[in-house]
């Protein structure tokens, strides 16, 4: 009996040498296959996100389609695969075309020991960005107040601090579709805000004073997309977006 069993499992075993292997290979071809279509390098589109309508706003390599907010020349760097507005030459460094209703995705990494910077979303005028815009808030401080990280600054202050902190790069999602606005940083929805519901110039809904001269509900629901230098360095990478 042993002999017998001996000789069918040296019969079977060219068979099994033979098709393990192939299985590994087919494995190995499906995970790059699946790999090719979910993933991208940096500062590039996947296949999928073609499909879907993405543009890609910064390239990785040059800042083409990038302006100062006061059209002096730029002076923005490219650095570790990122857009460093600091040093620019101006309060903000946008993009040259206008959006109104869209996604914007982007990874922001903030200078160590301390950093204030912002994203601003539908600027409609240039020469006063901060009273024509809402800013989403860059910032090392760990607090999740209304100039917290992932605030709709001076209006809205997100659930909790989700950021990784200084010198870690931070995923943002930042979507603007009518009146609604709300952040994402890191997969956690932190912000959001319904500006038809801020009627009165200089006051939040529950009656606290802002800073802004006009009410939030008579904002522009178009405009530019800006990357702002306030004096500290602070990286910007991946910046993706997709019109609603």
């Amino acid at each position: 009996m042993q002999t017998q069993h001996f000789i069918r499992l040296c019969s079977l075993a060219p068979w099994r040498l033979c098709v393990r292997p192939c299985l590994a290979v087919l494995a190995l071809v499906g995970a790059a296959i699946v790999g090719e279509i979910a993933w991208a390098a940096d500062n590039e589109l996947t296949p999928a996100e073609k499909d879907e309508g993405w543009v890609l706003l910064f390239n990785g390599t040059d800042l083409t389609g990038w302006k100062n907010n006061d059209d002096k020349p730029v002076l923005a760097r490219i650095e570790d695969g990122g857009i460093n507005p600091h040093g620019s030459g101006g309060y903000l460094l946008v993009y040259d075309k206008p959006f109104g209703d869209f996604v914007l995705t982007c990874d922001v990494k903030m200078d160590q020991p301390f950093c204030n910077s912002g994203i601003f979303v539908r600027n409609g005028d240039l020469e006063d960005p901060v009273q024509s815009s809402l800013e989403m808030q860059v910032v090392t401080d760990p607090a999740p107040d209304m100039h917290g990280f992932g605030s709709i600054y001076d209006l809205v202050a997100p659930s909790k601090n989700a950021s990784h902190g200084a010198g870690n790069w931070d995923s943002i999602e930042i979507r603007c579709e009518g009146p609604y606005v709300t952040v994402t940083v890191n997969g956690a929805k932190v912000t959001s805000i319904n500006c038809n519901e801020w009627t009165e110039p200089g006051k939040r809904p529950d009656g606290t004073a802002t800073k802004f001269k006009k009410a939030i509900k008579d904002f522009p629901r178009k405009g530019h997309i800006g990357l702002q230098d306030h004096g500290y360095n602070v990286w910007f990478k991946n910046i993706k977006l997709r019109e609603l």
